[in-house]
């Protein structure tokens, strides 16, 4: 799946799909964004544009459906062993 980070704006990554169509991109605020149906050009064109964020507003935020994102865009770090398995009921006698 290609993926493209970007060091500068509020876009830090855009991660695309071509079976699916389908563009993550991942905000410096965490939050993740999908967009489902975009073309190949349009991910390319965002790739090379001088300013991601302005591309986006322009050509991706009002002209492709929302969909849900593959990842949440949140470090699996910081999660503990009950997060991760569950409570197993076992107690640790």
């Amino acid at each position: 799946m290609p993926s493209k980070t970007f060091t500068s704006g509020r876009i830090r990554e855009a991660d695309y799909d071509p079976s699916t169509k389908q563009l993550d991109l991942h905000w410096d605020n965490g939050n993740v964004l999908a967009y489902k149906h975009v073309p190949d050009e349009v991910f390319r064109r965002l790739c090379a544009a001088p300013n991601p964020t302005t591309y986006w507003e322009d050509r991706i935020a009002e002209e492709y459906p929302k969909g849900v994102p593959r990842s949440s865009g949140k470090a699996a770090g910081g999660k503990t062993l009950k997060d991760l398995f569950g409570d197993t009921g076992e107690s640790a006698e």
